[in-house]
């Protein structure tokens, strides 16, 4: 089963009379319900499948295959993605991460035959800070018994079953939580008492709960690993989701854009279309090339998955930290074409309003922009002063997007730090080797970006130990920030220089222009290159838009071999 065959059991999502069309999807979030006609396709489809290991009867052999699924379910409805799917997949992973094989085995059951498991790890009063979560589990009755809370919680009421995070040891530090496979249908577990939903302007569809626990008991074999792996074992299974995040928020973002575009051709202004104004095609072209952004950046960082998972515990982050802040900024910028239109609830473009609200509390689940921030910190002075600028580039197979890659090995990544940043290595040696004849911005391009690595290097190795906390100081955080940029720039001139051929110079030009602003400084680009570059992608967006094509890589001619396999 492939994306395109999800895509076709989905239906035009612009067809009135489709029961997962846009107009069944408002029709459910008015009604703050989740499309029940949307889960029974996927229900039909098997997406629970894409979330299982081959080994035990699923379909995941790739995280790249596994994004796209995704994002086809993301870019017809966030509710659907995150409540049918994400969900399931963040608590999942801890079990195929470490969990035993009877654990293995049930869950996959479980999920092959359609159920859900919940990621039961969040307290409103900690949010992502773990280390203090209160939710205790003893020893006790032969097993163990929980006592306390978990908020806001995706499908706790009607999943299955859950991994839980909990505290099992009284000490400070990170040795003193672990994780628990709790089944919910085998047998009433006493003591558990569900708490009401917490009601939310964003996705309003998905069944956002809550539990509380008074000395419930469970089996001592629900213990996933060792007792005091939970922080260990969810930091290694988050480089995963984290991952595949990023991917998803495309999903959203090219339905939005889509509308953009509809909008933009269809509103009459001044005598013309609303896309006859220059503002507006600059717009919805430097939409088109975030998009773009995201989609290479996430590419690579997929890849990296299987070909370097060492590397996750920056890329993961990473990833996950610029997709979301670029989703989030590109949805702003789209509200300008759409002007008022964008927060209509009824009428043409009314799925709007719905993805902005979705994608907004989609962008920090499983953990916020800030949080992101403050794991990369750590990381950054010791990479500044051991590795870039120092370490070569990793293999030119980290680039070729679509391409074979190895089984993913998740026993291979590690909540360490790494040791190397192979991407950022890429990026210093195609500076010191230049650009591919004719592609002059292209070139100035390149040294920009490993000027801005120089600087970013000097900053981070200055850092102090005050500066790679949650107190680190705003600066330390901007720091960051350029981090996660220079690093996708690096990603895309590496796609680019490896793949050039299947790719335009005006797709890689906007891109770059767009992740350089973040940088800060000076514009590469001329005003003429600019407005040359902008004009060609608007072009591009409009012309696949109307023919219905993807708007992303594949459409730029990059070989979705992934999908040709599925």
């Amino acid at each position: 089963m492939s994306a395109a065959e999800l895509d076709a059991l989905l239906g035009d999502a612009w067809d009135d009379r489709n029961p997962v069309g846009h107009a069944a999807v408002l029709a459910a979030d008015e009604r703050q319900e989740m499309l029940a006609e949307g889960e029974r396709v996927l229900d039909r489809y098997g997406l629970n499948a894409e979330f299982v290991p081959v080994a035990y009867g699923g379909r995941w052999e790739r995280a790249d295959r596994l994004a796209e699924i995704l994002r086809t379910v993301w870019r017809r409805d966030p509710c659907l993605g995150l409540g049918y799917g994400f969900s399931s997949l963040i608590a999942s992973v801890n079990i195929w991460t470490a969990g035993n094989e009877d654990q293995r085995r049930r869950t996959a059951g479980l999920l092959l035959a359609n159920g859900r498991v919940a990621a039961a790890f969040h307290e409103l009063a900690h949010g992502n800070d773990f280390a203090h979560a209160e939710c205790v589990a003893r020893p006790g009755g032969g097993g163990w018994l929980l006592s306390g809370r978990k908020e806001i919680v995706t499908n706790l009421r009607r999943a299955e079953a859950m991994v839980l995070f909990a505290r099992t040891g009284s000490a400070p530090g990170s040795r003193s939580h672990s994780q628990f496979l709790v089944l919910r249908g085998d047998r009433p577990i006493t003591g558990l008492r569900d708490l009401p939903r917490f009601p939310s302007s964003g996705m309003r569809g998905v069944q956002l709960g809550g539990v509380a626990f008074d000395r419930s008991p469970i089996p001592g074999d629900a213990l996933i690993g060792s007792p005091g792996q939970g922080i260990e074992v969810a930091l290694r299974s988050y480089q995963v989701t984290r991952s595949v995040a990023g991917a998803m928020f495309a999903g959203p973002l090219e339905t939005a854009l889509r509308l953009a575009i509809r909008c933009a051709l269809e509103r009459h202004l001044y005598g013309g279309t609303a896309a006859d104004l220059p503002y507006v095609r600059a717009v919805i072209a430097r939409a088109y090339a975030d998009l773009l952004a995201v989609d290479a950046f996430s590419a690579v960082i997929l890849r990296s998955l299987h070909l370097e998972p060492e590397t996750m515990a920056v890329y993961a982050p990473a990833a996950k930290y610029l997709t979301a802040r670029i989703a989030l900024d590109a949805f702003e910028d789209l509200r300008a074409v759409l002007g008022a239109r964008s927060y209509l609830r009824r009428g043409p473009y009314a799925m709007f309003q719905k993805l902005a609200r979705d994608v907004t509390p989609a962008t920090f689940a499983h953990v916020s922009l800030a949080a992101a921030l403050v794991t990369l910190l750590p990381q950054l002075p010791r990479l500044a002063r051991k590795s870039w600028l120092a370490d070569p580039s990793t293999a030119p197979s980290l680039f070729d997007v679509g391409g074979d890659l190895p089984a993913l090995s998740l026993d291979r990544l590690s909540a360490g730090m790494p040791k190397h940043d192979g991407i950022i290595g890429a990026l210093t040696e195609m500076a010191a080797a230049g650009s591919r004849p004719g592609s002059d911005p292209v070139r100035r391009f390149t040294v920009r970006c490993e000027q801005e690595l120089r600087k970013l290097r000097d900053g981070c190795a200055a850092l102090g130990p005050a500066d790679i906390t949650i107190d680190a100081s705003p600066a330390a955080f901007a720091l960051a920030d350029r981090y996660t940029a220079v690093l996708a720039a690096a990603s895309v001139l590496a796609v680019w220089w490896h793949g050039g051929e299947r790719h335009g110079d005006a797709a890689v030009l906007g891109v770059l222009d767009r992740l350089t602003e973040r940088m800060g400084g000076p514009a590469v680009l001329t005003p003429a290159e600019r407005d040359d570059v902008e004009q060609r992608l608007f072009d591009c967006a409009v012309a696949h838009s109307l023919d219905g094509r993807p708007l992303g890589l594949s459409a730029l001619g990059v070989p979705d071999r992934a999908r040709s396999r599925g």
